[in-house]
């Protein structure tokens, strides 16, 4: 199933240099073939199956989410069920290393997305399979593949510094803030989503092959249950709180709001990211058991919100209008401090924000024997600057959910526009 070795992964960056942009072009990102890698290098492998001849199909075509557009999917896609997620950081110093794994992480994501291994699993007894294998027999259970570039790319490494986004600025120190380096930061994210865990975790194990002798994990973060709908045919999800979350988020049926919040235009300082979005990840653990020990009408209060039926305090059912104005006895049905209140349009200068984030659980706290478990909040739009920074400043001064919450990890991410088809890959205009 796949063409002879043409060289190891750790030779990759010093044999880059010998190659041409057109060789790499043509071979390694051909129509036909997948760039692959692991510990015995890298080659191309064909996507027509196993070497034993029999066939490898692809899902039902109704699990699958096209890889190419205009826009990476992954943003807009009604949300999945599960997420893996994950930083990386170049180790590599010359940019064809660069983008020779950026091609070779678009020819794998083009394979997985339908389904497919990104290489022969059975390869010769002294080989290690080209692809690890646990995804074998499943289906591509909705994967999208969403790959973002962080501001430290754009560092003197690879001569990226001009070509930085003024919207692409390290966000600030915040309110509230009690971050751990480790779970900050990275030059490269990778977002994984499916219906399927195995699935989406399959792209994370092969990417970090793919990676070997150019860039490494950062950090990583698996999720489960989605807590924002994207689209008007889902439900809103609950968060681990118990509450509804997200009621108001932007759905992908409104694409004057994708427009106006979430897609980059020509207001856009940089011409390669025209068409994509910022990612904002934020890991915000929960206080579970102190949560719990709460009375009913204070979590409602902190909310301002119905636990049950996620209907405004001053509604009866979840997408009633939420009337900030409201008083009772003199005093704001919703409190002046209430979740909904701080993160209303209304009070932000009308910004809003496409919310994609996921529940997590990490086990036990070992200083605390607490559980470490809350939400992997992951945020869209077009400027951090303007929209994220400006309403988490609000909520980390003010929210009355600072008591049971705590932000633990920040990542900020250019997400450029989508492939056009084979040959293509991510940010490939920004290395023109």
């Amino acid at each position: 199933m796949t063409d002879d070795t043409t060289g190891t992964a750790d030779g990759a960056q010093a044999s880059s240099a010998g190659h041409s942009r057109r060789r790499f072009l043509g071979g390694a990102l051909g129509a036909a073939g997948v760039v692959v890698g692991g510990g015995a290098g890298f080659g191309v492998a064909r996507a027509t199956g196993p070497d034993d001849g029999s066939t490898t199909t692809s899902r039902p075509a109704a699990s699958v989410v096209p890889f190419y557009g205009s826009r990476q999917a992954g943003i807009a896609t009604p949300a999945q069920d599960q997420l893996a997620f994950a930083a990386f950081d170049v180790t590599a110093v010359d940019p064809m290393a660069l983008q020779v794994l950026l091609g070779s992480w678009a020819a794998a994501a083009s394979q997985m997305t339908k389904g497919l291994p990104v290489g022969a699993v059975e390869t010769s007894p002294e080989r290690p399979p080209i692809d690890t294998g646990e995804a074998t027999g499943l289906n591509a259970a909705n994967l999208t593949i969403t790959v973002g570039f962080g501001p430290s790319l754009f560092d003197d490494r690879f001569g990226l510094a001009e070509r930085r986004p003024a919207a692409l600025a390290p966000i600030p120190a915040l309110p509230g803030d009690a971050l751990q380096k480790e779970r900050s930061g990275g030059d490269l994210c990778v977002q994984a989503c499916a219906d399927d865990p195995t699935v989406a975790f399959h792209v994370i194990r092969n990417f970090a092959r793919l990676a070997r002798g150019t860039a490494v994990m950062r950090w990583s973060q698996l999720g489960f249950g989605r807590t924002s709908s994207t689209s008007r045919k889902q439900e809103t999800e609950r968060n681990l709180l118990g509450f509804k979350d997200g009621t108001n988020n932007i759905k992908s049926e409104y694409p004057s709001e994708m427009d106006s919040y979430v897609w980059v235009g020509n207001e856009g300082d940089q011409a390669w990211m025209r068409g994509g979005s910022y990612l904002v990840a934020r890991r915000i653990r929960m206080l579970i058991e102190s949560w719990d020990t709460d009375y009913l009408a204070d979590q409602e209060r902190v909310f301002g919100r119905v636990k049950t039926s996620g209907a405004p305090l001053t509604g009866h059912k979840e997408f009633d209008p939420v009337n900030l104005q409201a008083t009772r006895n003199g005093k704001p049905v919703i409190d002046q401090n209430a979740h909904i209140r701080l993160a209303s349009p209304e009070t932000n200068d009308g910004q809003k924000i496409l919310r994609r984030g996921y529940s997590y659980t990490d086990g036990i706290d070992s200083d605390t024997g607490l559980l470490d478990a809350g939400l992997f909040f992951i945020a869209y739009q077009k400027d951090p600057r303007r929209q994220f920074v400006p309403i988490q400043r609000k909520l980390g001064s003010n929210d009355l959910l600072n008591e049971y919450i705590r932000h633990t990890g920040s990542a900020l991410f250019a997400v450029p526009p989508g492939l056009r088809g084979p040959g293509d890959w991510w940010g490939k205009s920004l290395f023109a």
